[in-house]
């Protein structure tokens, strides 16, 4: 194992052991991001009749940095 490697590895698990000292409650504040994701958010919700509906949607809709499209071969 390479020093820098090391080194990357202990300051993992000194990360590791001051998340583990936090209460519990302040872990769940610190474990979940809140991201806002454009024309997904904007709506309280939608609804497909089929799974090609919502594909079509979301090609039609969405970012492509999102991830929902059509994957690109």
């Amino acid at each position: 194992m390479a020093a820098s490697d090391e080194t990357t590895e202990a300051g993992w698990e000194a990360e590791f052991e001051a998340a583990s000292r936090r209460p519990l409650a302040q872990r769940f504040r610190y474990a979940f991001i809140r991201t806002y994701k454009p024309v997904l958010d904007d709506a309280p919700y939608r609804s497909f009749d089929t799974t090609a509906e919502y594909r079509a949607w979301c090609e039609a809709n969405l970012p492509s940095w999102l991830g929902y499209g059509t994957p690109k071969v």
